[in-house]
């Protein structure tokens, strides 16, 4: 993988700039020259292999974020819609299903460690057809033309989506405006580009992975993208995979973690979003946001504390103990974020959803319902919940986990727990119940 001009260099000397070109014309030493590139690793059929693998890839992660987005219910309310200018590019939302009760724990941790482990894979694609981003004429014809425009916006936006997702996942978010807004809209331009730019190159990968071997072009078909002199080896075709796919390895061994138990977990370097986990006994597994860093304090959850369920048959205001003498129910789900991490099953144990829709007036298939929290700041304060949600029966008002009550910050007094539903529907800190036909 060497794009110098002379011989020598270690394996990675690809990485590193190109030489003055021959004869010290200054022509010879632009990028647009067809001897400034000199890496015999480049090919039409390694970057076929790289193109196929990133099409699998690419397209698992764009289908799992849509059902990221549909999770949130973002047609249901205003309080759960991040993207509300988003027009037809919702056309494809559902109702969110409650079950199988790990389905958000599956698709966004797919979502998100398959994106994480697709970097390497990425950047050596990228790597790979680096030359044709500077060749002359620029546009040669029309369909070139549309080649070039599919190029720069699926390379800008791959780009866009990757950084924002990894800077979500490892740091507070740093860009300016939303980033469900941004992600979600960034993910709609680079798919457009993803299919225009497949379409005109599919047929072509096909065609090259079928003839020839790995380590050459197919026969009578030039090979645009091989230098015309190129540099000695450091690294063959086969290397160069190797290496792009070790990479891989190491950042699926280093992210998948979060979503399991035990010592995988604690190898997830790469995927530290949220607060440390609390250590061992009931409340000891890993959650996003503490109370204090929310403004919810001991004032706010303490005897004064009620639970305010609104309906047709009027307001009741309901104490921690009052809760506790309803009828108590247990479910064991799991806590899944956005941010790709997951929590194993817990046992919470409260009052079923259904059972304060009847107090509110809804004895009998309760309707959607509003939940308020008494958090300060943050996102998703208030979040709504479809009727399927409600009526689930382990859909909880949770005020135990694991047989203990709930720690301050997994949302003592009173949580949201329901199935199969982003972390962030599972209110904490709970104020407030508005169960309304409207929802």
């Amino acid at each position: 993988m060497d794009d110098r001009h002379g011989s020598g260099g270690s394996p990675f000397s690809s990485l590193r700039g190109p030489a003055p070109g021959r004869g010290g014309a200054l022509a010879g030493r632009l990028p647009s020259a067809p001897g400034f590139w000199r890496s015999p690793v480049r090919g039409v059929r390694f970057t076929a292999v790289l193109g196929l693998v990133l099409l699998a890839g690419l397209t698992l992660v764009f289908v799992t974020g849509l059902l990221s987005y549909a999770a949130y219910n973002p047609d249901l309310a205003p309080v759960n819609d991040k993207t509300p200018g988003k027009g037809l590019l919702g056309f494809y939302l559902f109702s969110w299903p409650t079950g199988p009760h790990w389905l958000y724990r599956l698709t966004q941790g797919l979502h998100v460690t398959v994106g994480v482990v697709l970097v390497p894979v990425l950047l050596v694609k990228l790597w790979s057809v680096i030359p044709k981003l500077f060749a002359l004429p620029p546009v040669r014809s029309v369909g070139h033309a549309l080649e070039r425009v599919s190029l720069l916006l699926l390379v800008g936006g791959v780009l866009f989506e990757f950084i924002t997702g990894l800077l979500n996942i490892q740091l507070e978010y740093v860009f300016p405006g939303s980033f469900y807004t941004l992600h979600f809209y960034g993910a709609w331009v680079f798919f457009a580009a993803f299919l225009a730019h497949t379409g005109l190159k599919l047929p072509r990968a096909v065609r090259v992975l079928r003839g020839g071997r790995l380590e050459g072009s197919p026969p009578g078909e030039a090979d645009e993208l091989a230098a015309p002199d190129p540099a000695p080896a450091t690294v063959s075709r086969r290397g160069a995979l190797a290496m792009a796919g070790g990479g891989s390895l190491l950042l699926l061994i280093t992210s998948a973690g979060r979503s399991f138990d035990g010592p995988l977990r604690q190898l997830a370097l790469l995927t530290p979003h949220g607060a440390a986990e609390p250590g061992p006994g009931p409340n000891g597994f890993q959650i996003n946001k503490t109370a204090a860093a929310v403004g919810v304090t001991a004032a706010d959850t303490g005897q004064n504390w009620r639970l305010t369920v609104t309906g047709p048959a009027g307001t009741v205001r309901l104490g921690r103990e009052q809760l506790l003498a309803m009828d108590q129910y247990s479910a064991a789900l799991p806590i899944a974020c956005v941010e790709g991490w997951s929590t194993s099953d817990q046992w919470w144990r409260g009052v079923r959803l259904s059972d304060l829709a009847a107090l509110a007036g809804y004895p009998d298939r309760p309707p959607g319902v509003l939940v308020e929290s008494v958090q300060r700041t943050g996102a998703f304060r208030k979040g709504a919940l479809r009727h399927n949600q409600v009526r689930d029966p382990r859909a909880l008002l949770a005020l135990q986990v694991n047989g203990e009550d709930l720690s301050p910050d997994h949302g003592y007094p009173a949580r949201i727990i329901v199935p199969a539903a982003p972390g962030v529907l599972n209110t904490k800190w709970v104020a407030r119940l508005t169960f309304d036909e409207a929802l």
